[in-house]
């Protein structure tokens, strides 16, 4: 009877395994911002999970055991490297050793190193403030999605991003235009945390500091930094101080009183998308928002 037994549960062994690596599916992107774009991207040929909320700080996120779970079961993992991810990177490399393709988006857009703060020299991971590289990103997302989840339509995946890096591209040329009218003497960004280096790059303004002198939100300002920050602010006749619209303002209000002058302090979106209905629900929203909101601030 033994040999017959075996060979009743022999196929039904290999119809499980085969039931376990079928269990690898679906691409799981790690911020809001990325997800967006992933999701256009993607459209109707894969399930997109996307782990961060409206209004996460990327910097701080931590995944639940049902998102850690989601990243292990992936068949691609979507996330943004060069460090934004602090508390989910260890999840994604979880992933990786389990067999989960990966791309690591900033590392492939021309990433750039801070220019000053406490992380100057290092990496900048905050490449979405620069359109021109979220259009290259849709390009390299497209290609690794066509070339690591099964049964995607390759042609309907490429048509997507090319559409999606039109209307990225067209961003870019009205956020040209309004850019275009601030005066040379008042293209200067002071925000919370070094975070606009990109746009600074493309567009072509001066950052004078950040609040917080560092790449993180993780990071703190001492008084000191403070006071140099107010004192290059006053020096450079800075009109306004941009800050994070999710976080408290308390510190750019602060530096703005210690710098004795006029200085509006206007948010922005820099870090992760809203809500539906709160101003920046996806990507194209957020970059138009911001650049409205920096030119009305600059321009004078």
């Amino acid at each position: 009877m033994l040999p017959t037994l075996l060979l009743v549960l022999a196929p039904a062994a290999l119809s499980g395994c085969a039931a376990f690596g079928a269990q690898r599916s679906g691409i799981v992107v790690t911020t809001n911002i990325l997800g967006d774009v992933v999701r256009n991207v993607v459209g109707d040929q894969a399930e997109v999970t996307v782990l961060m909320g409206p209004n996460a700080d990327p910097h701080s996120f931590g995944v639940s055991a049902r998102q850690a779970a989601e990243l292990q079961d992936a068949e691609l993992v979507v996330y943004n490297g060069l460090g934004l991810e602090e508390g989910v990177l260890r999840n994604v490399e979880a992933a990786e050793e389990a067999g989960a393709s990966s791309l690591a988006v900033a590392e492939g857009v021309d990433p750039i190193d801070f220019s000053g703060g406490d992380t100057a020299g290092e990496p900048d991971p905050h490449f979405w403030t620069d359109p021109v590289r979220v259009e290259r990103a849709a390009g390299l997302i497209a290609d690794e999605v066509v070339g690591s989840v099964d049964g995607v339509d390759a042609d309907a995946v490429r048509a997507n991003a090319e559409d999606y890096r039109g209307r990225v591209d067209r961003l870019h040329e009205r956020a040209k235009e309004r850019f275009s009218k601030i005066p040379p003497e008042r293209r200067k960004l002071v925000t919370d945390h070094h975070v606009f280096g990109y746009l600074a790059q493309r567009y072509g303004f001066e950052v004078v500091g950040a609040v917080v002198p560092s790449g993180t939100t993780l990071a703190s300002p001492s008084s000191s930094d403070l006071k140099s920050l107010a004192d290059a602010v006053r020096a450079a006749g800075v009109p306004a101080v941009f800050a994070d619209s999710s976080r408290p303002d308390r510190l750019a209000r602060v530096m703005a009183d210690e710098a004795g002058v006029d200085v509006a302090v206007v948010p922005l979106y820099s870090e992760s998308l809203t809500a539906e209905g709160g101003g920046a629900a996806t990507y194209l929203q957020m970059a138009r928002s911001n650049t409205d909101d920096i030119a009305d601030a600059l321009t004078g």
